[in-house]
């Protein structure tokens, strides 16, 4: 364990090479947390981390596969060895099923079309993924005195928003990846109802419409924009918000 470390924050943000996930772990080192920067590719998270350190921030890569066990499993390990604990874990990594594309284009639109395949693919990433991932970082965040789970989640998600015939999303139908996140919705709700007499304070929060890959770089909001709520939530003081759908704006109807 580096005691180098005992007085920062300790925070792993997964998918953080690029996008949200960046500049959420930029917005975190500049705020003063040694930043652990998950990524699938190895080198591209090492870029990242470098240039928050080039920033003056203290940032790790950590290799780090949402979809594969033994990747999760060494990513704990590293984190348990390095620094002994987890203060916060912000579940970012998430695919769309659909590659860059906007959300018109989407090819998980139509669910009586839709690719079983697909919708696998998206809830193996954006659920099961965060639940891997959460379990194995569990043990570690126990140990902290202030623990905080953020899971990246989308305004699509609200069933709410879905079910209203005048609403938002009626002409933007997803089979896979909206309803992936409805789901993560729900896998939030049950660890904030686990954990919250650990005072472990847990939410799924929303960015908004950011410009993004997922999206086909068609949102209106930069990263950064969305970075700063979202570091707010990694952040929180003990008498924050747990079990809650949330985005900068405010409670976001279920």
């Amino acid at each position: 364990m580096n005691t180098d470390n005992a007085s920062r924050t300790i925070a792993l943000v997964t998918g953080a090479n690029k996008g949200i996930g960046r500049a959420t772990a930029e917005r975190l080192a500049a705020r003063g947390a040694t930043v652990l920067v998950g990524s699938r590719d190895p080198g591209r998270g090492e870029q990242a981390a470098a240039a928050i350190r080039a920033d003056g921030g203290d940032a790790r890569a950590v290799a780090l596969d949402v979809t594969d066990q033994a990747s999760i499993d060494r990513a704990a390990k590293e984190i348990k060895e390095r620094y002994g604990r987890l203060d916060a874990l912000v579940n970012n990594a998430g695919i769309s099923g659909s590659g860059n594309a906007a959300p018109q284009d989407a090819v998980d639109r139509v669910a009586s079309a839709v690719d079983l395949a697909v919708v696998r693919e998206v809830f193996e990433v954006n659920v099961f993924g965060v639940i891997a991932v959460t379990n194995a970082m569990l043990p570690l965040l126990r140990r902290s005195p202030r623990a905080r789970i953020v899971n990246l989640t989308s305004h699509a998600a609200s069933l709410t928003l879905y079910a209203d015939p005048e609403g938002p999303f009626t002409a933007l139908p997803s089979a896979a990846y909206s309803p992936s996140k409805t789901a993560l919705n729900a896998v939030t709700v049950q660890y904030a109802n686990e954990l919250r007499a650990e005072g472990i304070l847990v939410n799924a929060a929303a960015p908004g419409y950011v410009d993004t890959e997922i999206n086909g770089n068609t949102g209106l909001l930069a990263p950064a924009q969305a970075a700063e709520y979202l570091a707010d939530l990694a952040l929180l003081e003990a008498d924050g918000p747990t079990g809650a759908f949330l985005s900068a704006d405010g409670p976001l109807p279920w």
